[in-house]
């Protein structure tokens, strides 16, 4: 068996009579739920954490634009686009 490392947490009392009465029915122990709840929630949050090294990549290619004042000058007015 692998290390198992011990956590302490709360849990309402809801949550408590939802995990017993589902350890009951799929006859496991109620630690086996939580491990595969935590699994099923760190792999879907997963999918929406950016990776570090591709974000460093998009600054770098977006920060030289950022200064660049032909970029930044606009050769148009506010009103015009309602006057057309």
């Amino acid at each position: 068996m692998e290390e198992m490392i011990r956590k302490q947490v709360y849990i309402e009392p809801r949550q408590e009579r939802l995990l017993k009465e589902r350890a009951r029915r799929y006859r496991v122990t109620e630690a086996d739920l939580i491990r595969q709840a935590i699994d099923r929630g760190l792999e879907r949050t997963a999918l929406s954490i950016p990776d570090p090294e591709t974000w460093k990549a998009f600054k770098r290619r977006v920060a030289p634009k950022k200064g660049d004042p032909a970029r930044s000058v606009r050769r148009w007015a506010r009103d015009e686009l309602y006057t057309r």
